[in-house]
């Protein structure tokens, strides 16, 4: 069977499963292992699971994960989120969509703090949304804006993803961290 033949049946087999309501990591990891080993062999495919992932965490660069971690929980326990959103509202108070606008620098702000998308949009979910409601905007604008302001926590340097994907990608984190300070 060709390597192509292998991954439209695979593909095949992927979609079948997750129908059959098996979780979705199950069935990657399933299908992923199933399919390499088909086109590797067997022995090289148990090898490669036993030793990839070990390799991959014990990079000295992925020890700022943790940290990262922690920092995003040490903001939204002292109330930095509050304040953000309180500084970012005070510069933005009198224009028209200012709410909108104030929660998005804050989610800026707080991105640049922990690092994380989801940490970033779950903590100003709770601190903008209330807010906004409060001041009349519709609950699909205020989801709207923070979902996009979300983002920006791997955008804006530091971030967890940009950390990985230079240890992936074999890059230097300082210089990913450059690259992206200006479209962050």
């Amino acid at each position: 069977m060709t390597p192509q033949a292998i991954g439209v049946t695979a593909i095949f087999a992927l979609v079948a499963l997750v129908f059959l309501r098996v979780p979705v990591a199950v069935a990657l990891l399933g299908v992923g292992l199933a399919g390499y080993g088909a086109i590797e062999g067997w022995r090289v495919a148990l090898i490669t699971l036993g030793t990839t992932p070990f390799n991959l965490a014990q990079a000295y660069s992925l020890s700022v994960v943790p940290l990262f971690l922690l920092m995003g929980v040490v903001a939204a326990r002292t109330s930095m989120a509050q304040e953000l959103f309180a500084a970012a509202n005070a510069l933005f108070a009198g224009r028209r969509g200012g709410l909108a606008m104030a929660t998005v620098g804050a989610c800026a702000g707080f991105g640049a703090i922990c690092g994380s998308s989801l940490a970033t949009a779950s903590t100003m979910t709770r601190v903008s949304i209330p807010e906004m409601r409060r001041y009349g905007y519709a609950d699909d604008v205020a989801s709207g804006v923070v979902a996009s302001g979300g983002t920006l926590g791997i955008l804006i340097p530091p971030s967890i993803i940009q950390v990985i994907y230079a240890i992936i990608a074999q890059e230097s984190v300082p210089a990913l961290f450059a690259a992206a300070l200006f479209p962050g």
